[in-house]
C-alpha cells in the first residue's frame, strides 16, 4: 500500500512539473512588430520580428553578404499594400508580399516576393519575385541596436520605408497614384447641386497644377462660405497663396491681408495670424 502511494505521489509531482514547465512565458528574443501607416487613399502595413546586434557583427558576419535574407528574423517580413504602389518603377498590386533583402558593402537588392508561406528566406524563388530594385547603403552615427523599420516623408503621394540597424540604414522609396482617382471624384461631385468647391480648390491647386481653375474653385467655395457660415479666413488665405503662384501679387496681398484681420478676429485659431503674416511679408 505505501509503495502504491508513493508512486501516485511521484507520478503526480512529475505531471505537476511538466505543467509548471509548459506554463513559462519565455520572452521572444526577436519580438514582433506590425506598423500600420494611411498612405494615398489606403494603407500599407508591415509585419516583421526584431533581432538585436547584442555586441554581435550582424550584416556581413552574421548574416552574410550577397545572400537573401529574411529582412529581420523568424518567419520572412511580411508588406501588405492595400492599394497598387510603385517601387523605383516597379509596379505592384495591392496584396500581401514578402520584403526580401540582399545586403552588400554598397548596394542593396530589395525584393517584393509572393512566398509568403516561406519560413524566413527558406522556399525562396527568384520566379516568385514581382520587384526587385537596388538601393544604397547609408552610414548613420545613430547606432541602432534593434533592427528597426518606419516610414518617414509620409506625404499624399509618396513615402520611404527606412530599414535602420547597428550604423546603417536603407530607403525604399513608395509612390502611389491618387491624382486620378481623386479627378474622378471631384469631377463627379461637381456635377451635383451643391458641390465641395473648397476640396476641388486643393485638388486642381496641390494634384491637378491648374492654378486658374483652383482660383476658380476657391472663389466659389468663399461665396458659398461666406453666405452661410461668415469668415472663411483660411480659404482666403488659400487664395492668396493661388494667386501668388499665378503672379498676381497685389491681388495675393489683398487677400492675405483680409484673411489675417479674420484670423485675429477668430483669436489666432489654427495659427493663420502667424502664416499670413509670412506670406504678406513675402509680398510687399
Amino acid at each position: 500500500m505505501r509503495r502504491i502511494i508513493y508512486v501516485n505521489i511521484t507520478c503526480a509531482l512529475f505531471i505537476f512539473c511538466l505543467g509548471a514547465n509548459a506554463q513559462v512565458d519565455f520572452p521572444n528574443p526577436s519580438p514582433m512588430q506590425t506598423i500600420i501607416q494611411d498612405f494615398g487613399m489606403a494603407k500599407i502595413k508591415l509585419q516583421y520580428s526584431r533581432p538585436g546586434v547584442k555586441g554581435r557583427k550582424m550584416i556581413g558576419y552574421v548574416e552574410p553578404f550577397d545572400s537573401v535574407w529574411r529582412t529581420g528574423a523568424n518567419a520572412a517580413t511580411k508588406i501588405t499594400f492595400f492599394d497598387a504602389v510603385e517601387i523605383e518603377g516597379c509596379k505592384i498590386d495591392s496584396g500581401r508580399y514578402v520584403l526580401y533583402t540582399i545586403p552588400s558593402k554598397k548596394t542593396w537588392t530589395v525584393i517584393i516576393n509572393k512566398g509568403v508561406q516561406n519560413w524566413g528566406s527558406d522556399g525562396y524563388s527568384i520566379s516568385d519575385d514581382v520587384c526587385r530594385v537596388q538601393t544604397n547603403k547609408q552610414d548613420s552615427k545613430l547606432f541602432r541596436e534593434t533592427l528597426t523599420f518606419e516610414f518617414n516623408n509620409v506625404k499624399a503621394e509618396r513615402c520611404d520605408l527606412v530599414l535602420s540597424w547597428e550604423d546603417w540604414s536603407i530607403t525604399i522609396p513608395i509612390k502611389t497614384d491618387i491624382t486620378n482617382k481623386l479627378r474622378a471624384q471631384i469631377e463627379s461631385d461637381l456635377k451635383n447641386t451643391n458641390p465641395n468647391y473648397w476640396y476641388a480648390a486643393q485638388f486642381y491647386y496641390e494634384y491637378d497644377h491648374k492654378p486658374m481653375v483652383a482660383l476658380e474653385m476657391i472663389n466659389k467655395a468663399i461665396e458659398g462660405w461666406e453666405k452661410v457660415n461668415g469668415k472663411p479666413y483660411w480659404q482666403h488665405y488659400y487664395k492668396a497663396k493661388i494667386l501668388k503662384d499665378l503672379g498676381r501679387g497685389k491681388e495675393a496681398l489683398v487677400s492675405a491681408k483680409l484673411s489675417l484681420q479674420q484670423a485675429k478676429e477668430h483669436h489666432n485659431r489654427n495659427n493663420y495670424v502667424k502664416l499670413n503674416e509670412n506670406l504678406i511679408k513675402s509680398l510687399e
